[in-house]
Parts: C-alpha cells; sequence; structure tokens
C-alpha cells in the first residue's frame, strides 16, 4: 500500500511551492498527527518543527477542537454569507474584534492569508473612489516582503524567487526597505532603522497624493528570511502612514494568534492599523478561515443607498463557513483558558537561551526570534557573512537531514525555519533545537 500511494502522488499530484523532481527523490507523505507529532504512512514518527506552515497552535487532534467541528456538523456545514449570515461567523466576528488593536471594529472573512490581503487592497482603492478621492490608486510595499499568491498580494509583494515570473501581471506601486540588520553596512538597528524610514517618507512625501495604502508584513518578514524589524520601526511607518494621509495595511496572517508572544505583533508597537489581513492560527491549524478587519471610518465608505454603487463587491463561495468559525471560536476560548499567549512570552525567552547554543555552529551566521517564530541564517563564512553558493541548496540538505532524524520544516532558501506549534513545551522546544544542531553540523560539516 505504501508503495502504491507514493506512485500515485508522483502520477497524480502537483505540490505547491514545491520542484516536483524533487519530491519524486524524496516523497513523503503523511497519514495522522497527534499533539506535536505527525506521522507518515510508513509509521515514523516527526516533531512537527514548523506548525504545519506556521499555523498549528494547539497540536493534532486537539480534543475540544474535534469536538467543536462535530457539534457544528449535527447543525449545518455550510450556508452563504452573501445577503445574510450564520451564527458563529457573527459570533466569531464579535470575538475578533474583542481581541484585534482598538479601532478595528468590522470583520470581512475569506479563507486564506493571499485572499485577505487581496480584500485589503480592493477595500484600501475603492475606500478612496467612494470617497471622492479617484487619484489615489498606488499602494506603497516594502522590498523582500510576501502576502501570498494571488496576483493582488503578489505585485505588493517583493521576493525576486517567487515574483518574477510573473511580472508582466501585476500592478506597478512603490517599493520601500525592511530593515536587515544583519545585512546592513552599519549593522546598527537604530542606524538602518532610520535610514529605511527616511527612505519610506522621501516616497511618501513625494507621491501620498496618488498613493491609497501601504502594506507591511508585522514585526517579522516571513518568507524573506524570518526578518524581525527592529524596535520603532513599525511605529514609526505607523506615524508617515498618518502623516501623508495613506491607510496603513498590517498583514499578521503568520505573526497573528499569539505566535510572537502577543495576540498580534503590532500591539508590540502600539500599532493601530487602519486595515488588518489574519489568517493561519484563526482556526488553531484546523480549517481555512481568514478575515480582513477594519476601522469603522473605512467601512463607513461603503455604506451607501445601493444605487449610490458604494458596495463592496466582492465574496467567495466559503466565506463565514460555519465549521471553520466554529473550530475558530473554540481555538480562541482555549486561548483564553490555556493562556496560550503568556506561556508563549514565557517559553520565548527559554527558546532564545536554547537558540544560543546553535550560535556556537561555525556555519550559522545569525538567530533571528520573535516569541516562536525563529529563522537560523546558514553562511558559509561566520567572518564575512558570506552565504554559500545557492547551487549547494545548503538549507535543503539541512531539512532533509532533520526528517531523517525526525523532525519538519522547510527553510527559505538557507533560513532554517523554526516555528513549533505554540503548545510545545520547553522539553520539545530543547529536543527539536537538538535535532536542529545535528542537522546543520552534519550537513555543513560534510562540505567543509
Amino acid at each position: 500500500m505504501t508503495q502504491n500511494l507514493i506512485e500515485k502522488s508522483k502520477a497524480c499530484l502537483w505540490l505547491p511551492f514545491t520542484q516536483m523532481k524533487d519530491y519524486e527523490k524524496d516523497p513523503l507523505i503523511l497519514e495522522s498527527g497527534d499533539g506535536i507529532k505527525v506521522r507518515d504512512i510508513d509509521g515514523k514518527e516527526y516533531y512537527d518543527g514548523f506548525s504545519s506552515v506556521w499555523l498549528n497552535v494547539h497540536g493534532h487532534r486537539k480534543k475540544e477542537l474535534d469536538e467543536a467541528i462535530k457539534k457544528q456538523l449535527e447543525k449545518i456545514a455550510h450556508s452563504t454569507l452573501l445577503g445574510m449570515t450564520n451564527v458563529p461567523a457573527t459570533e466569531l466576528a464579535e470575538k475578533l474584534i474583542d481581541i484585534s488593536p482598538e479601532g478595528l471594529k468590522r470583520v470581512f472573512y475569506s479563507d486564506s492569508g493571499a485572499t485577505a490581503m487581496e480584500i485589503a487592497l480592493k477595500m484600501a482603492f475603492q475606500y478612496w473612489a467612494n470617497k471622492g478621492r479617484p487619484e489615489k490608486q498606488k499602494f506603497v510595499s516594502m522590498l523582500n516582503g510576501y502576502h501570498g499568491d494571488t496576483i493582488g498580494a503578489v505585485s505588493v509583494g517583493a521576493i525576486e524567487l517567487f515574483h518574477r515570473v510573473y511580472g508582466p501581471l501585476m500592478f506597478k506601486g512603490f517599493k520601500a526597505p525592511v530593515p536587515y540588520v544583519y545585512r546592513s553596512k552599519s549593522g546598527d538597528p537604530d542606524v538602518c532603522r532610520e535610514e529605511c524610514l527616511n527612505e519610506l517618507e522621501q516616497v511618501l512625501a513625494k507621491r501620498h497624493k496618488e498613493i491609497a495604502a501601504l502594506s507591511i508584513e508585522s514585526m517579522v518578514q516571513g518568507a524573506s528570511g524570518m526578518i524581525v524589524m527592529p524596535e520603532g520601526f513599525l511605529s514609526g511607518v505607523r506615524k508617515l502612514c498618518t502623516k501623508y494621509d495613506v491607510l496603513m495595511i498590517v498583514d499578521e496572517v503568520a505573526t497573528g494568534f499569539g505566535r510572537t508572544g502577543k495576540m498580534f505583533a503590532c500591539e508590540h508597537e502600539g500599532v493601530q492599523p487602519d486595515i488588518m489581513a489574519v489568517g493561519k492560527g484563526i482556526t488553531g491549524g484546523y480549517l481555512p478561515i481568514a478575515a480582513t478587519i477594519t476601522t469603522e471610518a473605512v467601512y463607513r465608505e461603503f455604506y451607501d443607498d445601493y444605487q449610490n454603487m458604494k458596495t463592496f463587491f466582492h465574496g467567495h463561495s466559503y466565506t463565514g463557513n460555519q465549521l471553520g468559525c466554529a473550530v475558530a471560536l473554540e481555538n480562541l476560548r482555549l486561548f483564553e483558558s490555556e493562556k496560550i499567549v503568556d506561556q508563549v512570552a514565557q517559553k520565548a525567552v527559554e527558546l532564545k537561551s536554547i537558540l544560543e547554543e546553535l550560535q556556537k555552529l561555525r556555519h550559522v551566521g545569525e538567530i533571528r526570534q520573535l516569541g516562536f517564530m525563529c529563522g537560523i541564517e546558514l553562511v558559509e563564512s561566520k567572518e564575512t557573512k558570506e552565504p554559500f553558493p545557492a547551487e549547494k541548496r545548503v538549507g535543503y540538505e539541512v531539512s532533509l537531514k532533520m526528517r531523517e532524524l525526525g523532525m519538519l520544516t522547510r527553510p527559505l532558501g538557507d533560513t532554517i525555519v523554526f516555528m513549533p506549534p505554540l503548545v510545545s513545551t520547553v522539553e520539545d522546544l530543547e529536543a527539536m533545537a537538538a535535532i536542529i544542531k545535528e542537522a546543520i553540523h552534519e550537513v555543513t560539516h560534510a562540505l567543509a
């Protein structure tokens, strides 16, 4: 049966962000999970070291989440949100507003982080049109940013590897830098922060009359290699958006729901966005629900008599799906009863100490961490910060070795991603860090 399934997967599937020629060499099919571990079709267990792509909170097969879905199934699985609502979608909207940064008052549902961002962009664009200022049509986004893979989200992204080929499909906008202190000339977070804010202000000062909104990941640029922003940068961006009358769209898809030690990462600097996109951890990693949350001021520009044509004509078939909203509600109840955010904040301190051991390795250049979001950048030379030649695919080889040793993750180039489920114990974190250390040592030692 095992070999039959593997052959089927090779013959029928096309996996996301995967060169299928690589998959055919090292196929993996998961069958089950329990807690923070998953199990393949041969029965081998692995730590889920990247939370099944950054979204698992309570582990797999969490009884309360399972029961929430079963209970909802006894009522209804899905009905449309077009022109009507349902019970769990309504209750979840109220809960999301309760836990979101002050000022965010309206919830628009979708099914993934990319669609939540796509909605945010369309809202910002139409907001100004409805307001009688249609000249404000452009967007400012951040270099090395990533917001998903739909065309609008790609247009405000700026990762060459992912986005280059789609250039002809993308709408044009403006780009501004985010501080990448490790790779900056000064290596000084304060200098790097001010340089980037100055560059952003130059763009806004010159172009603000045509700029609808700025989009930015909150505190950490995930897909570009876990780039943690220096203190004061995100709040500095907020001040500039306010100064130049530009909406601020904050992408909390990866950073939200406790991942950084706050419910939402923008809380680290008291930032209140005009529009916030959330997803991933919203259902504890169970079902595809996302949301775009806005201020009342944004919402009010769409509220009018129908004939004035200010309606937001956007929606998805499974928007506000009852099963997803029901499990999201239970997920947020567990956040409260089990004090998940406080736990992450406390364990993140110990995790930092655990990861310091990895810094001793010859080819670990920098370890970046905010809460349970960690990136370990591998370099050929620690002294010069010279990266490994791309063709050696060191990060990929390390991830394969980690799989062999009993842990799953997915690298970003030569940055090893470590984003464990939020309920991981200190002992779990130590065990996973030991696997990372051994894998890095074995792979890089072989290259020496």
